[in-house]
């Protein structure tokens, strides 16, 4: 992926406010899982919105509700932080 993709789109991390501290993409914002519903109107509609967690089960989740609820440009970032981690060289969990 092209560098100029990221930046025309948005990362969410819907992991929770300990595991953000623990480690997480300076790009990324968070909003927990929980807390999605109540938050979409922080997400755009007009770009793609990369979803991440500590493993990608409930990034998947979130995507899906996405969804269901009208957001079209979703994309739920397999194998989440510990994929990331383990790209970057260490180990997660």
């Amino acid at each position: 992926m092209e560098q100029q993709e990221l930046k025309d789109s948005m990362i969410i991390d819907v992991r929770e406010l300990h595991e953000w501290e623990f480690y997480h993409l300076e790009e990324a914002k968070l909003i927990p899982m929980q807390q999605i519903p109540h938050r979409m109107g922080e997400l755009p509609d007009d770009r793609d919105i990369y979803l991440v967690c500590a493993h990608g089960v409930r990034s998947y989740r979130v995507a899906e509700y996405l969804l269901a609820n009208g957001f079209d440009r979703v994309i739920n970032v397999d194998g989440g932080m510990a994929a990331v981690a383990m790209l970057r060289g260490f180990q997660y969990d």
